[in-house]
């Protein structure tokens, strides 16, 4: 007589290495997801400095064309880069030196958080 056949064990994955599996998979992916959002968040803060720093060149820039000594006290702009309004503030004052003045440029966001501060000493 012949005996009858073992039964084979079941080929496959037990419930407890699957859910390991997933947990394993959901830490990465979770993982992988803060990364791209700190790149994202990285991205916008550039891209909110430069055309910051764009704005405050600009004014700059105007100050020196006028050819004309500024004069000492404050002032306000707004200035708009690629479709976004920044606003600011430009602060003129009196150096030691009668021949030269500082001015002072702040570019402030849309929610009046300050992005950027300029100074530079303009000529007579």
């Amino acid at each position: 007589m012949r005996k009858p056949p073992r039964p084979q064990p079941a080929a496959g994955f037990t419930l407890v290495e699957v859910l390991v599996a997933l947990v394993i998979v959901a830490v990465a992916l979770a993982a992988g997801l803060r990364a791209a959002q700190s790149l994202t968040t990285s991205a916008e803060r550039a891209r909110s400095m430069t055309l910051a720093q764009w704005c405050a060149d600009n004014q700059l820039t105007g100050i020196r064309l006028a050819r004309q000594f500024p004069p000492v006290g404050r002032s306000d702009f707004s200035c708009e880069q690629l479709g976004v309004t920044l606003g600011g503030q430009i602060a003129v004052q009196p150096t030691p030196n009668p021949n030269f003045r500082r001015a002072d440029v702040t570019v402030l966001d849309a929610d009046g958080h300050r992005l950027l501060s300029i100074s530079t000493v303009i000529p007579r």
